[in-house]
């Protein structure tokens, strides 16, 4: 199963878009590893990079929020540090357990649900409410 993006998936701000991509980009390396059964060899430094990543695209994406007064921008923020929270409770578990088959399932799971929801509902708001805005 790949997941790529699609321009249904674009919010209509070029920079958040390309960040979305490169999370796409990222989520189909694991779940190309899945099918090679490299999964648990991967995990690790997809965690790193989320937890790099992820910071800056939400930071990028609560500014322009609150630049244009976003109603909608505290649970939006709440969603963002909800996904932080539970990647870096998953770093933690690995840096004590070891990766396990049930991470990169809990992986994919989040992963998977963040970008069908997260993305193409709770984003996709944000980019109806901007594309208003610029009217």
């Amino acid at each position: 199963m790949a997941i790529q993006w699609r321009e249904s998936l674009s919010i209509g701000v070029e920079a958040i878009d390309d960040q979305h991509k490169e999370l796409l980009q990222q989520f189909d390396g694991l779940l190309s590893a899945c099918k090679e059964g490299k999964a648990i060899g991967e995990l690790g430094g997809l965690l790193d990079f989320l937890s790099r990543y992820v910071i800056t695209h939400f930071n990028d994406e609560e500014a322009i929020q609150r630049r244009h007064r976003y109603p909608e921008y505290e649970d939006h923020k709440k969603e963002h540090e909800a996904f932080i929270v539970r990647v870096k409770t998953l770093q933690k578990e690995i840096s004590e357990d070891r990766v396990a088959v049930h991470h990169v399932m809990e992986i994919n799971s989040m992963l998977l649900k963040w970008l069908t929801n997260h993305i193409s509902v709770v984003d996709k708001r944000l980019g109806n409410f901007l594309q208003t805005v610029k009217q």
